[in-house]
């Protein structure tokens, strides 16, 4: 089995950071643009269609554990600044949501690339302050520009411990267009698989 790499920093300090911002005294809001929307693995009350502005979806995050090994990284949505994303939002209740957030950190953390911020989602009704977790492009898990030639590589041979790269972004994007939503630069890189060289 594949060694997990050492976090690039203590993701407990960023717990206690996260925790602190929610205070515990209300329902837990948590914002999801990728896997979260389909294998969420927590509970939750109610969920509402959501936009953030000022962010986006973007697969350029190497994953050398979940989708990808150290010797064949794979790739993994981030949420990078600029533009707007639509997602979900998931409304855990307040009994619940301490531990959730815990196992959450246990799930996303684990390497603590992710810059967790609390941003405002806009939904159908009203908008609310939910958790996601964010990417910096100062990252060295950022992988900035990749060419379409490197994208069709990591799809064919990327696979980790949760499976494949490809496999990973064929269900983001297929839960998205489940739900209405059409995201073109997801669907231009899957067209890259049955491109010809």
């Amino acid at each position: 089995m594949t060694a997990i790499p050492a976090p690039l920093r203590d993701p407990e300090p960023m717990l206690k950071q996260a925790l602190a911002d929610w205070g515990g005294q209300d329902d837990l809001w948590i914002f999801a643009y990728g896997s979260l929307i389909w294998r969420p693995e927590f509970d939750y009350a109610e969920r509402r269609m959501a936009r953030v502005h000022g962010w986006h979806r973007a697969l350029r995050m190497w994953s050398r554990v979940n989708r990808g090994t150290p010797e064949c990284p794979g790739l993994v949505f981030g949420m990078l600044s600029g533009g707007s994303c639509r997602g979900m939002v998931f409304r855990v209740p307040q009994p619940q949501a301490r531990q959730t957030l815990i196992n959450l950190w246990q799930r996303e953390m684990v390497t603590a690339v992710y810059d967790p911020r609390w941003l405002v989602c806009q939904t159908e009704t009203t908008p609310v302050r939910a958790l996601a977790f964010t990417l910096s492009r100062k990252s060295p898990n950022h992988t900035g520009e990749l060419a379409p030639d490197e994208y069709r590589r990591i799809f064919r041979e990327a696979t980790g411990r949760y499976g494949t790269t490809l496999d990973y972004a064929r269900a983001t994007h297929h839960e998205l267009l489940r739900w209405g939503i059409h995201d073109q630069a997801l669907a231009r890189l899957l067209a890259l698989v049955d491109a010809p060289d």
